[in-house]
């Protein structure tokens, strides 16, 4: 049973970390519930706390992963239409994976822009900031996995040594 848990645990860290850039893989959730079957064998144990930490990042991450593009385009001068417009397009984006998690807050953030009836160059910067922001979720998402993962290395570099 421990070889099958930590078997089903690497594959799990490894798309989860996949999942950081397809859209349709939850990256992080994978990654945990990949250190979780690991920590239920009896050859490797990780602490409590870790595992609380581990778990308040994962829930952290996969909530700004939705926010990060809205305040993105934000950070770029949107208006509030363009900042709804980008979260809107984000949620909308979802149904049209993969291409609509990059296309759905961009579009949404420049329409909300036109549609405060700013300038077709302000509501582009603001699609830009829109998906900037999406990029940096994506590397917040990717270094958590590769912690999770690197948690792990170092616990089975322990056991070795």
């Amino acid at each position: 049973m421990t070889i099958l848990l930590v078997i089903l645990g690497l594959i799990c860290l490894l798309v989860g970390l996949l999942g950081c850039v397809i859209p349709v893989l939850p990256g992080p959730p994978l990654s945990y519930v990949g250190i979780l079957l690991i920590h239920f064998t009896d050859k490797y144990e990780f602490s409590t706390p870790l595992l609380l930490i581990l778990l308040v990042l994962t829930v952290l991450v996969t909530v700004l992963d939705y926010l990060i593009p809205m305040w993105g385009s934000k950070y770029f001068g949107a208006s509030k239409w363009g900042t709804r417009g980008s979260f809107i397009g984000t949620i909308i984006g979802l149904f049209f994976l993969p291409w609509g998690l990059i296309i759905g807050p961009f579009l949404g953030a420049f329409i909300g822009e036109l549609m405060n009836k700013n300038t077709k160059g302000q509501a582009l910067k603001s699609g830009l900031g829109s998906v900037l922001g999406l990029l940096f979720g994506t590397v917040f998402k990717c270094a958590l996995c590769g912690y999770m993962i690197w948690v792990l290395v170092a616990e089975i570099w322990d056991k070795l040594w």
